[in-house]
């Protein structure tokens, strides 16, 4: 292995900011990058003029390094890593998708690029097509997930074995404990998103942190299984669209209705669709981002 995780982040520690649409905007990646993770900016729903914006205002907040996350099949993919690049961001991630699409304009303008993955086979043909690192995500994270149903610790080991490049763990880390645990797996770091979603500084309504801290092992569900695949929060809006999964009804209506339901599309904590990992069940105080980070950090430290 060339480089580590933190070599090809320049953080100080490897953790990384989940990205969350419209909720991981330039401030949460910004202070998540100041207090030692790597920050990312989900660039996914913006357009290239807002996601320059964010670029901007993040680095009135930090000068530490941060990142940008691209679902590959979202449109204006290009648009947006060409604003990326233009705008001097030096790693960004991908998601959903074949990254060979995109390498060459990525290494070409010399950034480093992480893509993330949820099988084996999907690892090898991301180290094939020349990414810098692998983003490993279990079943039980939280937001879109893989349709194979892994869970992060079967997969995290199978992956180091597999690859040649750093792998960073995804899905049911939230404290010290669970993040030393993908270390001991093999894991060079983690990407954490719905313990950052309980912190203070996050910009999601009141009632979606109030449910995660309510939350139990079973307060989540998988819906659109025949779509994209996403993990939320169990309520009323989530149960809609499990009842259109089972009626087999249309992919892009599936996806649309949850998409005007998204976050903020609701009224309420029943009438919103609420991106969250298992791991909820674990949360139950809000903190800092500056405390989320040193708290999980202390797992690199503890049985050495």
């Amino acid at each position: 292995m060339d480089k580590t995780l933190v070599d090809i982040l320049g953080s100080r520690y490897p953790i990384i900011l989940g990205p969350m649409r419209f909720i991981t905007f330039g401030k949460m990646s910004a202070l998540v990058s100041l207090h030692g993770g790597f920050g990312q900016i989900a660039a996914s729903g913006l357009t290239p003029e807002r996601l320059r914006e964010e670029i901007r205002y993040a680095r009135t907040l930090t000068d530490r390094p941060f990142g940008v996350n691209f679902p590959i099949y979202r449109p204006r993919t290009d648009e947006l890593i060409q604003v990326a690049i233009e705008q001097g961001i030096k790693t960004i991630t991908t998601s959903a998708g074949n990254p060979k699409r995109f390498v060459k304009k990525i290494k070409d303008a010399g950034l480093k690029v992480l893509h993330k993955v949820s099988t084996v086979d999907m690892a090898k043909k991301a180290e094939d097509a020349g990414v810098d690192g692998i983003i490993a995500t279990g079943i039980e994270a939280g937001g879109h997930v893989g349709r194979d149903g892994i869970t992060t610790f079967c997969i995290i080991p199978q992956m180091v074995r597999s690859v040649k490049i750093p792998v960073v763990a995804a899905g049911g880390i939230a404290d010290a404990n669970t993040f030393r645990a993908v270390l001991a797996l093999g894991a060079d770091g983690a990407e954490i998103a719905t313990r950052f979603l309980a912190a203070e500084e996050c910009p999601v309504p009141d009632y979606f942190k109030k449910m995660i801290l309510e939350a139990k092992s079973d307060s989540t569900v998988l819906i659109g299984k025949g779509a994209l695949p996403m993990r939320v929060l169990n309520n009323m809006a989530a149960q809609r669209i499990l009842t259109m999964d089972k009626e087999k009804g249309d992919k892009d209506k599936i996806n649309k209705e949850a998409d005007e339901m998204y976050v903020t599309g609701g009224k309420d904590g029943q009438t919103s669709i609420l991106p969250c990992g298992q791991v909820a069940g674990m949360i139950n105080k809000i903190l800092t981002v500056k405390e989320v980070i040193s708290n999980i950090a202390k797992g690199m430290e503890k049985g050495k």
